[in-house]
């Protein structure tokens, strides 16, 4: 079972704003033997789940305020930088799914397949390393410009990051096609984007929106 299957149609309660919302934007957390509380991003740990808004404030507000122990009712002593743990093990959730993606036949890398699949509009996601070519990076978001809908884009990762979790020698340009592997991988990296922003600011306004801006204020599109 993927995790949207576990997700469907379950809500839970934040402990931060007490909003019900769906189990997909939220942080599962446990107590640990310890008094120490454990983050369970899989939902599958024993024992009570403590649930909050997946972002970096709410985790954050839910460690300051002592809202874990009160949810609990037990003494519970969180980890300062429990939100960093969260960020890395999400960071680690995504890229691995990006892996079995590879492994599975519907990631494709390099910019000349992306640019075909794309085109074809096969493409869910566009996965750019942040430190790769500006020039690849920008025909490929051209194009996406132009597709009904958009594939959203993902460029949190750097090169190194990619290259390891794909295998290759240096991961640059790689679309995520559309299916169930796709949709798992959309629950992950959104829950990612509540702790690090998924368009590098350094890639400009201009590239954060490419894929979504309307016919007229697009650039070219590569032949």
């Amino acid at each position: 079972m993927g995790l949207r299957d576990a997700t469907i149609d379950r809500d839970r309660r934040d402990l931060v704003t007490h909003q019900v919302m769906d189990e997909s934007r939220l942080i599962r957390f446990v107590a640990a033997p310890d008094g120490s509380v454990a983050p369970d991003l899989a939902r599958k740990l024993p024992g009570r789940g403590l649930w909050v808004a997946a972002d970096r404030a709410s985790i954050q507000a839910a460690v300051k305020k002592n809202l874990f122990s009160r949810a609990a009712k037990a003494p519970l002593k969180p980890a300062a930088d429990l939100a960093d743990t969260v960020e890395s093990l999400l960071v680690r959730r995504c890229l691995d799914q990006l892996g079995l993606a590879r492994r599975e036949g519907v990631l494709i890398s390099g910019f000349e397949k992306s640019l075909a699949n794309i085109r074809a509009g096969k493409a869910a996601w566009i996965v750019e390393a942040a430190d790769g070519s500006a020039d690849g990076r920008g025909k490929l978001l051209a194009l996406a410009g132009h597709m009904t809908p958009p594939p959203k884009v993902c460029g949190t990762f750097s090169a190194d990051d990619l290259s390891l979790a794909l295998g290759l020698e240096n991961a640059i340009h790689a679309v995520l096609l559309t299916g169930g592997r796709a949709d798992r991988w959309t629950i992950e990296v959104e829950r990612l984007a509540g702790f690090r922003s998924l368009i590098p600011i350094e890639w400009g306004v201009g590239a954060a929106e490419s894929p979504n801006k309307d016919p007229d204020g697009r650039g070219s599109v590569p032949s």
